[in-house]
């Protein structure tokens, strides 16, 4: 197993569909990690493609002046969803309750999954699913900075440090068979000094730090972890 059992737990155990019942219409990043978050979709993703946008919301971060073959939405929230300009279809699941994804075998050539990893408590399923619907040469790109919801995020993220995140994303990939040349991305803002000297001060954030994990689909599945 990828994960310990406490090393899967959250401070609030509750059903996560209650949690995100409620929609929210706003971007838990800032738009420094937005921006940066594009222009890695317009580097990485080439147009046409068909794109899973998992664990996603009102907003996807794809390029809006490249077109894509379909955006696939999943999420918690079907009004947030229904939102999304950016999504072509789009369906609910708590991948929390249940991993296995409706969706064909070798369909996408691209998985996307913004600001959400923390909150997932199988990953050795979850990261076979994302290959499974992978085709042959796809991506997936997981990007995350150092905001959460703290009660919903499963204790391996709580309790780590931002470099042990990038590593733990990065071990989820390496447990899945057939995954390869992955590759991890961390950025620190650029902030002037007279911000960082201001910040010492008035207690604020020099910006949000963009971190992203990326791996290639290379060989057929054989095992998944279990």
């Amino acid at each position: 197993m990828l994960l310990k059992a406490d090393q899967r737990a959250k401070l609030d155990p509750t059903d996560d569909a209650l949690f995100y019942s409620t929609p929210r219409f706003v971007t838990h990043v800032d738009e420094g990690f937005i921006a940066q978050l594009t222009a890695l979709y317009r580097d990485r993703i080439p147009p046409n493609s068909r794109i899973l946008d998992m664990m996603s919301s009102w907003v996807s971060h794809l390029p809006t002046d490249i077109p894509y073959a379909h955006v696939e939405g999943h999420g918690l929230n079907a009004e947030e969803l229904a939102r999304n300009k950016q999504l072509n279809h789009y369906f609910v699941q708590n991948l929390n309750e249940n991993q296995t994804l409706p969706l064909a075998d070798c369909t996408f050539d691209a998985v996307i999954n913004t600001v959400s990893v923390q909150y997932i408590q199988y990953p050795e399923k979850i990261f076979a699913e994302v290959y499974r619907v992978l085709k042959p040469g796809g991506i997936a790109i997981f990007s995350f900075s150092n905001r959460m919801f703290y009660d919903k995020a499963i204790s391996a993220w709580r309790e780590g440090t931002e470099a042990s995140r990038v590593a733990l994303i990065k071990h989820y990939f390496e447990a899945i068979p057939g995954f390869g040349n992955i590759e991890t991305i961390a950025k620190k803002p650029e902030v002037p000094a007279f911000l960082q000297m201001l910040s010492q001060f008035t207690g604020s954030g020099n910006g949000d730090p963009f971190y992203a994990v990326i791996a290639e689909r290379m060989e057929p599945l054989v095992n998944s972890v279990q």
